[in-house]
């Protein structure tokens, strides 16, 4: 008999897809219902890990908030993007990734049953930590449309602000890939001053963005630099690790939460995502056009189809209610008829997200996905 904490914790829906996928063994199934990518972690990373193999200090506890090096290039990356000098020594802690990190900041800033702004849909491995954290997701919805999707603005000016005690927001948004426009990030960091509540800003993708969308960082807007917990990754950017930072009140509490965690990161891990978030030549740039490619391909692919473009990200949406089935249905027609694994966004949200089936465009070369389009169609006639 499960705990009760485990009692609204639903399964992500990606497991089950890709089990589902491998059983068939098919090398034709294209594999779009993961978040993985086949280019390679910058150069100067791959270089400094096979350093670090023969380095007995990278194999090491110590220190347990982090290694100096990665904390200072953390706290450097939050400083570019937001505009704010932070001190790495107490507004930083690293994580072993970027959801231990959300989890953490969570574990920290919660009480049971305080409210968490989120928008909808939303990946529902974010949904799960905060209620293991004991709190309540307050849902905005995201209206999707032709151009890509909005912030419902006016259903936020609408919501109660008294029992919502942090708003964790990304941008770009997965699994949707919304990305937040001045406007609208002014709307929800006017939300949180209302509320007295914490920003937590998911920020693992906030570099993968397409047509030259710029980043905007919600710690840059005026009163928000001590609101603002920055949550960052580079398992989408750099393909590796996270870390947490913020105000150094808050960041004290976390790294408590942190060390009776994980306790400790992995230190090859962590030097070399310090040498690739220093290094002018990342590669960001690079991947971000190749993942913007493939998205293109798709998008011109599944045309006939109601796709919701993301701005941002490594994924999409596409609603199939027109042709009445739940994403789920459309799932195991597409798997089993078109030889293409998706992932149904039931548990993503509210109950309207079940519409969705999610396609991940970061993996499968464009080579890979011609076609797609006469496969959709043959699935789901």
């Amino acid at each position: 008999m499960s705990v009760s904490r485990l009692e609204h914790i639903a399964k992500i829906g990606v497991e089950q897809m890709g089990d589902l996928a491998d059983r068939l063994e098919d090398p034709s199934v294209l594999r779009l219902e993961n978040l993985d990518t086949d280019l390679r972690p910058p150069q100067s990373a791959l270089d400094f890990t096979r350093q670090a193999i023969d380095d007995d200090a990278a194999n090491s506890y110590l220190p347990f908030f982090g290694l100096d090096s990665m904390r200072q290039a953390a706290t450097a990356l939050v400083g570019r993007q937001s505009g704010h000098e932070y001190d790495w020594k107490t507004e930083c802690v690293i994580s072993a990734g970027g959801l231990s990190g959300i989890l953490n900041v969570l574990l920290a800033t919660l009480e049971a049953g305080d409210e968490v702004l989120m928008t909808d849909p939303t990946y529902v491995g974010l949904i799960n930590r905060v209620r293991l954290a004991g709190g309540v997701p307050r849902f905005v919805p995201l209206i999707p449309s032709a151009q890509g999707w909005r912030l419902d603005t006016d259903a936020l000016t609408k919501l109660d602000p008294r029992r919502v005690r942090a708003a964790l927001l990304m941008s770009p948004s997965m699994p949707t890939g919304a990305v937040f426009n001045h406007e609208e990030w002014r709307a929800l960091v006017d939300f949180c001053l209302r509320a007295d509540c914490w920003c937590i800003n998911d920020s693992a993708m906030e570099r993968i963005l397409y047509d030259g969308r710029p980043v905007i960082h919600p710690a840059s807007f005026p009163h928000m630099r001590d609101k603002v917990i920055t949550v960052g990754s580079v398992s989408k950017e750099y393909r590796m690790i996270g870390w947490v930072v913020g105000p150094s009140n808050i960041v004290a509490d976390i790294a408590r939460v942190s060390i009776s965690n994980v306790v400790c990161q992995t230190g090859i891990a962590m030097g070399a995502v310090a040498t690739a978030i220093h290094d002018p030549d990342d590669g960001i740039h690079s991947c971000v056009d190749r993942w913007q490619s493939r998205r293109d391909v798709l998008l011109d692919e599944l045309s006939d189809f109601k796709v919701i473009p993301p701005h941002g990200g490594w994924s999409f949406l596409v609603d199939l209610s027109s042709l009445g089935m739940d994403g789920a249905t459309a799932a195991k027609c597409l798997l089993e008829l078109g030889r293409i694994a998706v992932t149904p966004m039931v548990n993503w949200g509210s109950a309207r997200s079940s519409r969705y089936v999610r396609i991940d465009f970061s993996n499968e070369p464009i080579e890979r996905r011609r076609g797609i389009g006469e496969r959709f169609r043959t699935a789901l006639k």
